[in-house]
């Protein structure tokens, strides 16, 4: 399809955006280049970004103690969890600032759909994505799959987490049994956790410990009951701070990094908590159901759609019973949905 024409105005409007960008960034590179000149910066040094606000992040260094950076006109876009090199800058009305000068190779990342339809990263470095179902709302292995599908094309490993198991009685205890054996036969790792039961919460304590943590998970299933056991003290309803007043706003806007009391950090926003699946293909579904992929390769044909042709290794796997009747409609049923939205 050839590109669409621009009209004058357009291209007009175009040019000046681009030239606005371009004025910004020269006008913040003069800034930084005062303070080089004049002496203010100190020596390289190797931080963590635990929030972004605007034109600026706020980077941690290894003693804990935090700095607001501009960043070079050259760094592209950074997330909370990155990893950086900065130059700390002397005290301003009460504010450590600083120069992000480099931004490390990120090990993982986790994407999402901005207003404009474009995926953009949200958080980087993440170790592990705490899958939340409970009792209620009600737990789907469909919805379960979607979050795995996302988490095995992001490369972060996928715990599935029981909560509210104090709302699980005699009556549906064998259908949680049964859920998460089949899950754990897949090789995927489960807890069991009540957020009004902080003695349940060893284990998990203990595993997030030394690792950077996502909740996600749909809504209701006390995501936010259990950061908030985790995390005491934390006001977790204030996300960004105005970079004028440096008091919480009460509508999150970014990303946070927050450290647990026992070990290990958190990266938290209502945006990420929900996430789901996004533009994926038909090869990054097929690839984040594990056991499928495995055998995919073995199919006759390359371009193999596994609706019935001849020599379809997965569908002679589904009927030899290695591969299970729900997984497989699940993959099914996450494939119509993609089509249904493209």
């Amino acid at each position: 399809m050839a590109k669409r024409k621009l009209n004058r105005r357009q291209a007009w409007r175009v040019e000046k955006i681009q030239k606005e960008k371009a004025d910004r960034a020269q006008r913040k590179e003069k800034d930084i280049s005062a303070q080089l000149n004049a002496g203010e910066l100190g020596d390289e040094i190797h931080g963590l970004v635990i929030a972004h606000f605007g034109t600026q992040v706020e980077v941690e260094d290894e003693n804990r103690i935090r700095y607001r950076c501009f960043l070079r006109a050259n760094l592209g876009s950074l997330v909370t969890g990155d990893r950086v090199v900065f130059r700390p800058a002397p005290e301003v009305n009460g504010v450590l600032g600083g120069v992000v000068e480099t931004v490390l190779e990120r090990e993982s990342e986790l994407s999402r759909p901005n207003p404009y339809n474009e995926i953009k990263p949200v958080a980087a470095n993440i170790d592990v994505l705490l899958l939340t179902i409970a009792p209620e709302p009600q737990a789907h292995r469909n919805l379960i799959d979607r979050y795995l599908v996302a988490a095995e094309n992001c490369q972060i490993e996928p715990i599935i987490l029981l909560n509210k198991t104090d709302l699980i009685d005699e009556e549906i205890q064998p259908f949680f049994d049964e859920l998460l054996e089949d899950y754990e036969a897949l090789g995927y790792r489960s807890m069991r956790v009540c957020s009004q039961d902080e003695s349940s919460l060893g284990e998990l304590k203990a595993f997030l410990n030394d690792r950077v943590s996502v909740f996600v998970g749909q809504s209701g299933v006390g995501k936010s009951s259990l950061i908030a056991t985790l995390l005491p003290g934390e006001d977790l309803r204030v996300g960004a701070l105005s970079e004028n007043t440096r008091k919480g706003r009460h509508t999150t806007t970014t990303a946070r990094l927050y450290h647990f009391p026992a070990g290990g950090d958190l990266i938290d926003s209502p945006g990420i908590r929900e996430f789901g699946l996004w533009h994926m293909t038909a090869d990054d579904v097929l690839y984040g159901f594990r056991e499928l992929r495995d055998v995919a390769g073995h199919c006759r044909f390359r371009d193999c759609a596994h609706e019935g042709e001849p020599g379809c290794a997965i569908l002679e796997a589904l009927e030899a019973g290695h591969i299970s009747d729900e997984r497989f409609y699940s993959y099914k049923r996450i494939l119509a949905t993609l089509t249904e939205l493209g």
